[in-house]
């Protein structure tokens, strides 16, 4: 499904800030696989996904999504393959359009968009079915203005986009990093049943390790811009955090360097 061969990625290249995110990436998914993905403070976890979603070019190798090589479409032109949920909750949505608008665009998505004057009603209770799912009420407030919902509610309401038409590749950056913990275990359940239910491959990162051991198939620790472990299977469900910490010292030499992990 994702075939990401030997790729590196410079920063601001020949100046005194110059920042290798991305030291020769090489990453294989099957379709139904869900990586999880942790790393410290820089390791390049959210340049890889910037990396696949065409946010910026890579200087050398390749990206290939379902068989098509992407490496060089532009960001809009992969969208067709992609869903996305930011750290963001503001940053899925459109926060002056309804809620149903906002589910219309990406009903739409990769699709030619013409004028019409109305939803059609159809297409609306569809919308409210699809809405039902999140249990939070929003099938009862098509109308409602998206910038009115809560964090947790917008987010919610991101990740029912994004997977609305079964991307290739779901891409998750630590969707539930701005949320109370109530609310963030809200949103990762439902990641995991549109996951599992449209058996979509998934990469989520997080910085919380309990939950990278908890959901997904893989895991993959990333440290300065090269993927330094990773384990599947049986393997990954017998990991403690201690494990990880212990892990990533002896392959790196170093301390593991990321404050929001450590505390959760």
């Amino acid at each position: 499904m994702l075939k990401v061969n030997g790729i590196y990625k410079t920063f601001n290249k020949g100046t005194i800030n110059e920042k290798k995110a991305l030291n020769g990436i090489d990453l294989q998914l099957n379709e139904g696989d869900f990586v999880t993905i942790i790393g410290g403070n820089g390791a390049g976890k959210s340049t890889l996904l910037n990396s696949i979603c065409g946010v910026f070019p890579v200087d050398r190798g390749s990206i290939t999504i379902d068989g098509n090589d992407i490496t060089k479409l532009p960001e809009h032109k992969r969208a067709k393959y992609l869903g996305r949920v930011f750290q963001d909750p503001m940053m899925g949505t459109a926060a002056g359009m309804q809620i149903a608008e906002n589910m219309s665009l990406a009903y739409r998505r990769g699709m030619r968009r013409g004028i019409k004057w109305a939803i059609p009603h159809k297409e609306l209770e569809m919308y409210k079915e699809q809405l039902s799912q999140l249990g939070l009420g929003l099938e009862s407030r098509l109308t409602s203005k998206v910038g009115l919902l809560s964090g947790g509610q917008r987010q919610a309401l991101t990740l029912l986009m994004a997977v609305m038409k079964k991307p290739r590749l779901l891409l998750l950056d630590e969707h539930t990093a701005a949320l109370d913990p109530k609310t963030a275990a809200t949103v990762l359940e439902l990641s995991d049943k549109f996951i599992s239910e449209g058996n979509l491959t998934a990469m989520m990162i997080t910085h919380n390790m309990n939950d990278a051991i908890a959901h997904g198939n893989k895991l993959i620790m990333m440290h300065e811009g090269r993927i330094i472990y990773s384990v599947e299977g049986e393997e990954k469900k017998k990991l403690t955090v201690d494990d990880l910490l212990k892990k990533f010292s002896e392959i790196s030499g170093k301390e593991f360097a990321n404050d929001r992990a450590l505390l959760n």
